[in-house]
């Protein structure tokens, strides 16, 4: 797999990287025996960046990511945790130093690491990112040897756009797929021009862009696809990336016709996303071993042509554009 420097960072990162919301929850039942053997085979493929969140199953995705890395030993990829999902109610006051030192000790623990090399905000309210001390309590928790380097995961542009005023801030993990494409905007030259490293994270739109869902697809209760599908439990942008589920259906069909004979729909989305220079590393989960080692051909796939890139571009601004592009 292609590797590359993670921004202003030392560390060198695959451009495919492994997704762990799925090992922890909210994707249906994933045992934790495949979500092991996701991560192995992710590793195996050559993946050398995870990530994961407190919150990912209480706790369970960082858990099955320590007893993983522990169990191979030799070199360690990239991890990256977020923090600030755990608070009760989820306000911008909660954001303290204190608050996200709890949750990064409890990091540590699970990951069983003396040092995180990537925390990241986690979706916070707007209003955070109008408050230099949050970021303050950061470099302070850095200095005290708890992180090596700190992120936000945002849910739109213009919460990416603040935080990369914060000198400190060396990534963002953002919305990024063929069905979210307005990062690829003035945050993407900022994110260049600054040195930042862009996580595209929901890179399939909740498996919409793998071909595989249909109008049929019957989820299961504790799927957030099921549970959030108008924005009940969070923002509902998380979810199908905000897309009306028959609105991207009937994207999807037109998106297959662009797919070349003997690829992978997931693939070839995933591929989209790579073409973009500002894109550090994509993030697609896997339940599986298998769907792990499909995403990471990705990386290995030939460049899409101009023609395909524009096609696919008309797509997005027909049909998913008006319901997406102004509100994330």
């Amino acid at each position: 797999m292609r590797q590359h420097s993670f921004g202003r960072t030392d560390f060198t990162v695959s451009d495919i990287g492994f997704g762990a919301w799925q090992i922890g929850g909210s994707w249906g039942e994933v045992s934790e025996a495949d979500g092991r053997a996701a991560l192995n085979a992710a590793l195996d493929a050559g993946m050398t960046f995870v990530d994961t969140a407190d919150v990912y199953g209480d706790g369970r995705s960082e858990r099955i990511i320590a007893e993983v890395l522990k169990a191979r030993g030799g070199a360690r990829p990239m991890v990256a945790t977020k923090a600030g999902r755990r608070l009760n109610p989820h306000v911008a006051g909660g954001y303290t130093k204190a608050n996200l030192e709890g949750f990064i000790d409890r990091s540590l623990h699970n990951l069983g690491v003396e040092r995180l090399d990537l925390v990241q905000l986690h979706c916070p309210p707007a209003e955070v990112y109008y408050h230099p001390e949050v970021f303050e309590g950061l470099e302070e928790l850095k200095r005290a040897g708890k992180i090596a380097h700190y992120g936000v995961s945002v849910e739109n542009v213009e919460q990416a756009l603040k935080a990369i005023e914060y000198p400190g801030v060396v990534s963002v993990q953002i919305i990024f797929n063929l069905f979210r494409q307005r990062p690829a905007g003035l945050f993407f030259q900022e994110a260049r021009r600054r040195n930042v490293a862009v996580i595209a994270r929901v890179p399939l739109a909740s498996g919409l862009l793998s071909g595989k869902i249909t109008a049929a697809t019957q989820f299961a209760a504790e799927d957030h696809r099921n549970f959030n599908r108008h924005g009940e439990a969070f923002d509902v942008g998380e979810t199908f990336a905000g897309v009306p589920l028959e609105t991207g259906l009937q994207a999807v069909e037109e998106v297959r016709k662009l797919v070349p004979a003997g690829t992978a729909m997931a693939a070839f989305a995933l591929r989209w996303i790579l073409m973009h220079e500002a894109v550090t590393v994509a993030i697609p989960g896997a339940r599986n071993a298998a769907q792990a080692q499909a995403n990471a051909a990705a990386s290995g796939l030939p460049a899409l042509s101009p023609d395909v890139m524009a096609a696919a571009k008309d797509i997005y601004d027909r049909l998913i554009a008006p319901h997406v592009h102004q509100r994330w």
